[in-house]
């Protein structure tokens, strides 16, 4: 009994730990590939937007992830004018699940379950510790040309894979990473960090109280 105390007191600090943690700034790593021909910021600064058949199909679906696209390139400079585009963009934004290569407690035996034993490579228990943990895997990319030419003058995408996302908000700091330096970026790959903070909860509205229940007139006193 006792050592199923210790046991049951280490998972719970272990929660609370996992819970404070997610209340603080998330770290948001990814890997970035850009390749510009671009010396200046283009004159003048405007876009317009190409959809593929496939966005055109699912434009609903495809409009926030058009619109977190659209906040990350006004932060560089660009501005949205489908009259007078100076640049065409094709976007690019997927998202799936991977599992991690080579966990070390990853075996072919059962598990059986989060609070029993487990085992795989390595004896001991399990907490899940035997299942790889599940990664998110979200992927964006941006191409520019020029309108008259249609020449590709700017091209990047940014990767990103770990064991916590948000979405769609992911896709939004994705999209300033694939921009960073724009329009001279290191060209190749390199690693982008941005913390990102998490969404401030709106307080919720308070309960209607409910009114007092009315007391009776006092009889009077003779």
């Amino acid at each position: 009994m006792r050592f199923m105390r210790h046991i049951c007191t280490l998972v719970l600090c272990t929660a609370a730990a996992l819970l404070a943690g997610c209340a603080g700034p998330r770290l948001v790593e990814s890997n970035v590939r850009s390749y510009s021909t671009l010396g200046t910021l283009p004159s003048p600064p405007t876009y317009r937007i190409e959809r593929l058949p496939s966005q055109q199909a699912h434009a609903a679906a495809f409009a926030p992830i058009e619109a977190l696209a659209e906040a990350a390139l006004a932060r560089v400079g660009l501005r949205r004018d489908d009259a007078r585009p100076h640049l065409i963009a094709q976007l690019g934004a997927e998202g799936g699940y991977a599992t991690p290569r080579n966990w070390p407690y990853y075996g072919p035996d059962p598990f059986y379950g989060p609070w029993g034993w487990g085992y795989g490579r390595r004896w001991g228990m399990g907490w899940m510790m035997d299942a790889p943990p599940t990664l998110y895997h979200r992927k964006v990319s941006l191409v520019l040309r020029n309108a008259s030419s249609g020449q590709v003058v700017y091209e990047t995408s940014a990767v990103y894979e770990d064991v916590w996302t948000s979405d769609p908000a992911i896709y939004g700091v994705l999209f300033d990473q694939a921009l960073t330096g724009f329009p001279q970026p290191p060209q190749g790959h390199r690693t982008v960090r941005t913390d990102m903070l998490p969404a401030t909860a709106l307080p919720a509205p308070a309960a209607a109280e409910p009114a007092p229940a009315a007391t009776p007139a006092a009889a009077p006193t003779k």
